[in-house]
């Protein structure tokens, strides 16, 4: 720019003799004019190399030379050309002999040379596709701002006058500055060829221009149509390439791995060193180095070397941004000062108003520039962690899966997670806040002098005290991590075994349980917020005391001591910085220590072992006909590297397209065999050799939350001619067609939907679909009847089955299919004790001989099958009984017919957000709300604070704000004192009730704060109880169709909200909101005038909290859902990653993982942005203010005293932050809420009957007898749904024994179900000993009859409390019963005996142990009627006939009502009961019933009785 015609000489510039303000001296054209000449350059040489660089490095393709380019480049060659003339005309006066001052010269050839790099700058943007800059922009501000006030300046003073070449050439330059700032407003077209890929819903901020970006302006198109309606999917942006999970996870993976190798490295050479200094090995110190070396601190640097380019450059604008914050300070004591001279003129004082909104505004805008790059770098760390988490999930060794539980692995991608991230916001304040601090006491020695070494003192002396409440809380946080663990594991064991808790009537005692652990885990959090509170009011009191010792000291001591305007509230401007650092400290050390304890969680769940890759030598080439498929070699194998060998000595060589059978009594090792060729053992020794592609069926079926074909193609293209062969070997079409979508009926999650039998064969259906070469196959047929076994068995597994010519392992208890085995493997105490061709064996007469002789009973070997048992849990019907069983083949491919395409990979891989149309019957998913949260969710919660509780607190916070409002005006009073000799003669009493104020301010804020907190315990102690008392309460019917994600959801996450967020949103919004009055009340009395302007900001606050309320509670509704579709999957996967593995499905998981985690994303970066959006143009709104109070007093600066002016403009400034806050925190609280809302989600769904009525009291030991009668007895399983059973009618005596069979779904066990009153009758009764049933309390029938289900299940806690879930019996009839079902050796060898851990579900037992603790836990109920559903389906027939005789010592004076399992257990049966869809077909002794031929004949047929 050319120079001013006056260069800055004379008196009045520098005079060193004569006095001047600084405020003058700041403010004097020489000063404003040098600014304005050296500012901009200086700024543009410094950012500009490093634009360079990042623009060299992020290159986004190239910008057309469009109207805009082309109008900047003529506008900046007509600068350069104006500098150019400037400098020549200085060039032509000297060589005239005209002297001229060095700046004519300097100054034009500095804004030449820096024009010509912004050009330079403009060309290189356009190269590199930038479409708005940034930098530029700044620039252009600063070439016009400064020097435009420099020139008004000048021409008021008639500097031009003159010379008219420069006036002219001044404004014309700044002319052309206005012209190409208004451009750089602007934003230029898309790139020519971009290097991202086209989105169909692309982020508006790569449309916006650079002022859009840092207001967030480009984000009100998305709050206006939250505002106006709902917001749906489509309104969700794309997210970028660089922002998806599976950019993100791969960068994070790579780090993680290459740095826990080298710290594993590390480690190794630590100890090959320690080693060779004791010159003996310690093997021992090596898991603690691994632990220390190896854990947190391999993750923390994976996680740095990520996210340091951004987290750097956001510390950048922060530290930028807290320049603007200390100049406020800095120009309200010049404005003082300037209200302090009558003799200033002035345009100053609206100048320091200007320039003090100016600083304001910027250190808003970077600040929240700051929390924008942060908020996203926290979005990316989250989907990138989580993705890692997901990752490990699917290489979990087995004895990894049994240290953790579903519950542990939620709790790390819901909570853990999150409290790592929230930790980035605060990791700056740790030392930021010490610099602010050292700042603001270099303020206070400018301001009092020496007195400031006394604000030292009086902080140091309270740093211990902070320090110790900082690590006493520490310890109650990993406390309350502890406890929320243990919750979650036994929370997501109940939710996922709810039929088993409503069978036996445990809710009561389990929910005991839950409770006793939470009021544990609340326990820990009440005295962590104790500690909190005492350390936040530390620091409060801290900052107090020292006002108070510095405005003593100085009176004291100091020579002038008189307290004026400046010193008293530039000091507690001062302080009022000083507070937000001693503040900010503490929730800094608090999210610090948080993320370190689940940073140490996470990292020691990465470390987890792994299942070895190499463990098993795999080919993906199929071998020939006769060459070995699979071979073992010597092999060991145990369950962990430390574990005891579970296999030892395996050597065995399947040649291609055998079917061998495995067989042996419980815990011989027959699954522990498909796990070693699996690789899921920890190969001790040998070899295991596998060649082609392997499928895998599980013992306990493992089937997805998805439809029926995407369960059954599993990630593989749909073949639909396949599938309906598929499909029909596996008996599958009946069910299929029965439910209300055909194939694309989507299934409860973990199958809750569907019988036991029914996920078995889907299992297998999965397994065949995959035409692998090799199948193993961990007894498949054991829950499947005898008809349906036997049609499997030929249609699948057997000889002429869709199998035959693969090859077959079988492991299995059903003896009657071992003649058509080619190859028989017998396994005893985990080895092979024989094998070879049946009828060889049978002539060794050796172990498959006794496992005969131990089956063979009157009947044959052939009873050996099992049936489905399981009915109660098919809402939908199984085939043959609710709904038809027919369908013809055109019905068939009508149903296979896809919505769209032929494959289920976009269907299983991109997590839509919308179901599909044929997703079938609805489930009981979270319904999410519209619009903002109802006024009733604010009433649920205070009613569960309590209305006194509420009041209190109010009060609190009302004297502690009275007291801190009273201690301001008091200290105005005490700087506007007159003065004699430079003292003040009150100063001793003004010194003394301002203290006193202050001590009942924080005495105020720590009992207000305390009470929010605790009352916040006591209200989520309540509404916990509540959404048990919600849940547990509710028909079975609800937990099929529930997804367990969302309960845990509910329970985890949910709960954490309601615990700590609502609590501390509803401390800050009271905080703030009497501060909020407070500060109004402070510049109304101060400045009248003001209140014109504080109206009208009051109303635009009011209006943009309510647009931005409306999206963002629906953000924060559809962001809670999507995160329960995320937790949903992880859990779901780490119950099946054997499956998944076994399949070498994990390139589809993850791919689907990574989209639910995106589309969990898309939801979070709206709302993160909507949040940056509300706060920008809060706090910009609230500078406003801060001009308003500082033109007003400009304007009443005769009437106004130096005192009142510093208490309303302090009060201003204190209220642009506090306004701000307060609208924050009350639309932070209403998206918390959001919680308490989901929480009430189920208090309306319908509850079970009453579990205990009144009138039972009264009655005589009921029942005495056990006498049971059926009365035309029906029920349904859903109101819209035909009966399942109807018209049944049967009498039962006392003591006597019935059986009761029937093929698949002829509801054998709907009818145990009615009887414990699981399904309540649609139609008639049933009677116990002449009561109706429908007449008693649910725990008090279902404590009368004991059931025994098919699907043996243990929960979390030592063996004796799984055993005696009541905590009735003594350790001597636990220990009895232990023997009778043949454990009791094997419990006294477990560690801890009866207090032996159980893992969740019960992994670390074997599937037959746990079957008999389940039968052992029966027998110690001893209660008058007996059900045996399924009860032995997993034991081989040796061990069922011992059983089946120790139930018969136990129970022989019992009603017994034994669903049939095998066929042979009803034969010694009095009566047998034949159900055929849904009615009672026959009824008869099992004599009467063969002689009469019916179906009982026909189903003795199929089971080789006959």
């Amino acid at each position: 720019m050319a120079a001013s015609a006056e260069p800055c000489v004379g008196q009045d510039v520098w005079n060193g003799t004569e006095p001047e303000s600084t405020a003058l001296y700041l403010l004097n054209v020489c000063f404003l004019k040098t600014a304005g000449v050296w500012v901009p350059p200086m700024y543009l040489w410094v950012l500009g190399p490093i634009y360079l660089l990042y623009l060299h490095r992020h290159g986004q393709g190239y910008l057309r030379m469009s109207l805009l380019f082309k109008a900047k480049l003529v506008l900046g060659l007509a600068l350069i050309i104006l500098c150019t003339s400037s400098v020549s005309v200085a060039l032509w006066r000297i060589q005239q002999g005209t002297p001229q001052a060095p700046e004519f010269l300097i100054h034009p050839t500095v804004w030449l040379t820096t024009m010509s790099f912004a050009m330079f700058l403009i060309h290189t943007e356009r190269k590199k596709g930038v479409r708005a800059s940034g930098v530029l922009f700044g620039y252009w501000l600063l070439c016009f701002l400064l020097p435009a006030t420099s020139a008004a300046q000048l021409t008021l003073r008639g500097g031009f006058r003159s010379d008219p070449f420069y006036h002219l050439s001044t404004y014309l330059c700044l002319l052309l500055v206005a012209a190409q700032f208004v451009l750089s407003c602007l934003v230029d077209h898309p790139p020519f060829f971009p290097e991202d890929p086209q989105q169909t819903n692309p982020c508006p901020e790569a449309e916006a221009s650079f002022p859009s970006r840092v207001t967030f302006w480009w984000v009100s198109g998305l709050v206006w149509r939250g505002y106006r309606r709902t917001l749906g999917p489509e309104d969700l942006w794309s997210l970028s390439r660089e922002n998806s999970s599976e950019e993100l996870v791969s960068q994070l993976e790579r780090e993680w791995t290459r740095n826990r190798s080298a710290a594993q490295r590390r480690t190794m050479v630590r100890a090959a060193r320690k080693k060779g200094s004791h010159g003996v090995e310690t093997p021992e110190t090596e898991p603690l180095l691994e632990q220390e070396g190896g854990q947190r601190g391999p993750l923390l640097r994976a996680i740095w070397q990520m996210s340091r380019s951004t987290f750097l450059l956001a510390t950048f604008a922060i530290v930028i941004s807290d320049v603007f914050r200390f100049a406020v300070p800095k120009l309200l004591s010049l404005f003082l000062e300037f209200m302090g001279s009558p003799t200033t003129p002035a345009w100053k004082g609206y100048l320091l108003a200007v320039l003090m909104f100016l600083s304001a505004s910027l250190q808003s805008l970077l600040e929240q520039y700051y929390m924008y790059r942060v908020k996203v770098l926290q979005m990316r760390i989250r989907m990138a962690v989580i993705g890692l988490v997901y990752r490990k999930v699917l290489v979990l060794s087995s004895a990894s899966r049994k240290a953790s539980a579903v519950g542990d692995v939620v709790n790390l991608v819901s909570v853990d997670v999150q409290r790592l991230i929230d930790c980035f916001i605060y990791l700056n304040g740790l030392w930021m806040t010490i610099i602010w601090m050292a700042i603001c006491f270099i303020y206070l020695w400018q301001l009092l002098g020496v007195s400031a070494l006394t604000a030292i003192a009086v902080f140091m002396s309270l740093l211990p005290l902070n320090f110790f409440i900082t690590k006493k809380r520490k310890q109650h946080q990993q406390e309350h991590m502890r406890q929320k663990d243990s919750r979650a594991r036994l929370t997501s064991s109940i939710m996922g075994n709810m039929k088993i808790v409503k069978s036996h009537g445990w809710e009561g005692a389990f929910l005991e349980r839950i409770l006793r652990i939470r009021s544990q885990e609340l326990g820990a959090l009440r005295t962590s917020n104790l500690l909190f509170s005492m350390s936040l009011v530390s620091f409060q009191v801290s900052t107090f005391l020292v006002a108070l010792v510095l405005f003593a000291v100085h009176t004291l001591v100091a020579e002038e001591n008189a307290m004026d305007a400046e010193k008293a509230f530039v000091t507690l401007t001062v302080l009022t910085i000083l507070n937000k650092a001693q503040a900010f400290l503490p929730f800094s050390i608090n999210s610090v220590i948080q993320a370190r304890v689940s940073l140490d969680r996470l990292a020691a769940f990465l470390c987890l072992e792994e299942v070895d890759p190499g463990a098993v030598d795999s080919s993906p080439s199929r071998c020939t006909v006769g060459e070995t498929c699979v071979s073992v070699h010597d092999g060991t194998f145990a369950w962990s590297p430390e574990g005891t060998p579970c296999l030892r000595r395996i050597n065995l060589t399947v040649p291609q397209g055998r079917l061998v059978a495995v067989v042996g009594a419980v815990g011989a090792g027959k699954s522990s065999l498909l796990s070693a060729l699996l690789g899921e053992l920890s190969k001790v020794e040998g070899s295991v050799s596998i060649k082609g592609s392997v499928a895998y069926v599980p013992q306990e079926a493992w089937v997805q939350h998805m439809s029926v074909v995407e369960n059954v193609c599993f990630r593989q293209k749909l073949d639909p001619l396949w599938l309906e062969r598929v499909l029909e070997a596996c008996a599958l079409w009946p069910d299929v067609s029965s439910f209300p979508a055909g194939v694309h009926t989507k299934i409860g999650e973990q199958g809750m939907s569907l019988s036991g039998g029914q996920k078995q064969r889907l299992s297998l259906a999965r397994a065949v679909y995959r035409k692998a070469a090799v199948y193993l196959l961990d007894d498949p047929l054991a829950a499947l009847d005898a008809h349906v076994g036997q049609h499997v068995f030929n249609q699948v597994i057997g000889p002429s089955g869709l199998l035959h010519g693969t090859t077959r392992i079988l492991v299995t208890h059903v003896l009657h299919v071992l003649p058509q085995a080619d190859w028989i493997v017998v396994l005893e105490d985990g080895a092979i004790v024989e094998m070879g061709p049946y009828q060889e064996l049978l002539h060794r007469k050796g172990a498959l001989v006794r496992l005969l002789d131990a089956a063979s009973h009157p009947g044959d070997s052939g009873d050996g099958e099992t049936e489905l048992t399981t009915e109660a849990k098919d809402p939908r019907g199984s085939a043959g009984c609710e709904r038809p069983t027919g369908g013809s083949g055109s019905g068939r491919s009508m149903k296979l017919v896809p919505g769209k395409d032929g494959t289920t990979s976009e269907a299983q891989t991109g997590a839509v957000l919308d179901e599909p149309e044929w997703a079938g019957q609805p489930t009981a998913e979270d319904s999410v709300q519209n619009g903002r949260v109802k006024a009733t969710m604010y009433l649920t919660y205070l009613r569960a604070v309590g209305a006194p509780l509420c009041l209190y607190v109010l009060f609190l916070f009302l004297c502690q704000q009275v007291a801190s409002f009273c201690s301001s005006y008091w200290l105005s009073l005490w700087a506007d004192d007159p003065t004699a000799d430079g003292r003040q003669t009150q100063a001793a009493l003004r010194g003394s009730i301002f203290g006193l104020l202050g001590c009942l301010q924080a005495l105020g804020l720590f009992a207000s704060v305390a009470m929010v907190l605790l009352a916040g315990i006591r209200a989520s102690s309540l509404l916990f109880r509540r959404l048990l008392w919600d849940v547990v309460p509710s028909p079975i019917g609800f937990f099929e169709r529930t997804t367990l994600g969302n309960l845990l959801n509910h329970f985890s996450k949910e709960t954490d909200t309601v615990d700590v967020d609502i609590p501390d949103k509803v401390r800050s919004l009271l905080i703030y909101g009497f501060g909020l009055l407070e500060a109004i009340l402070a510049i109304m009395v101060a400045t009248p005038l003001a209140a014109v302007a504080i109206l009208p900001l009051v109303a635009l606050y009011t209006g943009l909290q309510s647009l931005y309320a409306a999206s963002l509670c629906q953000l924060r509704r559809l962001e809670s859902a999507r995160h329960s579709c995320v937790c949903s999957h992880v859990a779901e996967t780490f119950q099946g990653s054997a499956v998944v593995r076994a399949f070498q499905a994990q390139c589809p998981f993850v791919a689907q993982n990574d989209a639910y985690v995106d589309e969990s994303q898309r939801v979070t970066f709206p709302r993160l942005v909507a949040e940056r959006w509300l706060v920008v143009n809060l706090e910009l709104l609230g500078k406003v203010l801060v001009l308003a109070a500082t033109t007003c007093a400009v304007l009443s600066k005769a009437h106004l005293s130096a005192g009142l002016v510093g208490f309303s403009v302090s009060a201003a400034l204190q209220m642009t932050q506090t306004l701000q806050w307060a609208v924050r925190s009350w639309t932070d609280l209403e998206s918390s809420i959001v919680s308490v809302e989901r929480m009430k989600d189920y208090d309306r769904t319908p509850k079970e009957a009453p579990w205990r009525l009144p009138t039972c009291a009264t009655w005589s030991p009921w029942p005495h007898g056990g006498e049971i009668e059926f009365r035309n007895f029906g029920l349904r399983y859903h109101p819209e749904l035909p009966l399942a059973v109807r018209g049944v009618s049967f009498k039962i005596h006392a003591g006597e024994k019935v059986g009761i069979v029937g093929r698949t779904g002829a509801g054998k066990s709907s009818l145990a179900g009615g009887l414990v009153r699981l399904l309540e009758a649609a139609e008639g009764g049933i009677w116990i000993d002449g009561v109706p049933i429908a007449h008693v309390g649910l725990h008090t029938l279902r404590s009368r009859i004991t059931i025994i289900p098919q699907d043996s299940t243990l929960f979390p806690g030592s063996l004796r409390t799984n055993l005696d879930v009541l905590s009735e019996h003594t350790d001597e009839a636990i220990w009895e019963a232990l023997e009778t079902v043949q454990l009791r050796a094997v419990v006294a060898s477990l560690p801890g005996q009866l207090q032996y851990e159980c893992a969740e579900r019960g992994h670390n037992l074997s599937v037959g142990q746990k079957q008999l603790l389940c039968l052992a836990r029966a027998l110690l109920r001893k209660t008058r009627i007996l059900i045996l559903d399924e009860a032995m389906a997993a034991v081989d027939p040796g061990t069922e006939l011992q059983m089946q005789a120790a139930l018969g010592s136990w129970f022989a004076r019992c009603t017994v009502l034994l669903i049939a399992h095998r066929l042979r257990s009803v034969m010694d049966c009095a009566r047998v009961l034949v159900m055929d869809k849904g009615q009672l077909a026959e009824s008869g002794s099992p004599t009467q019933l063969l002689a009469q031929q019916g179906l009982f004949y026909r189903l003795a047929q199929e089971s080789g009785l006959v």
